[in-house]
């Protein structure tokens, strides 16, 4: 009995460091299942073809999220845009897809700042009806 006993709390400390190790170093699986689940198919009945997408993937955040989207969500690249990343997130209610306000531009910018964080600088992609990323935390 009490070897049985030592086995289980040895397991436990060695179990929950890995656990702990593995979601902050590649993030949780279950919210990666969701987003490769929902918004490939979100994109495709928003109109957007295979051959229209440069880059898509799943990404997880280092900071902390809007509290009503899992914290993973994915990121796309359009060909026409090759520069420009555009977030897309997973509500936590009603498994709905919503694009974030905030991308990120990895080209040029001629010694220009350009603050792509709201919907006030515009771009090919953006949707009209984006939610803040950063909005809405503990």
């Amino acid at each position: 009995m009490l070897k049985r006993i030592t086995i289980i709390v040895t397991g436990i400390f060695v179990l929950v460091p890995l656990v702990g190790f593995y979601l902050l170093n590649f993030g949780n699986p279950i919210h990666k299942f969701i987003a490769n689940r929902y918004v490939p198919e979100y994109l495709k009945k928003q109109g957007y073809e295979y051959d229209e997408i440069s880059e898509s993937h799943y990404v997880e955040p280092k900071h902390r999220v809007n509290k009503d989207y899992y914290h993973g969500h994915y990121t796309v690249a359009f060909m026409d845009e090759p520069n420009m990343y555009y977030y897309y997130g997973v509500s936590k209610k009603g498994k709905e897809v919503v694009q974030f306000c905030e991308r990120d531009w990895h080209g040029a910018t001629n010694g220009k700042i350009i603050d792509y964080y709201d919907k006030n600088n515009t771009s090919k992609h953006l949707e009209v009806d984006c939610i803040n990323l950063l909005d809405n935390r503990d």
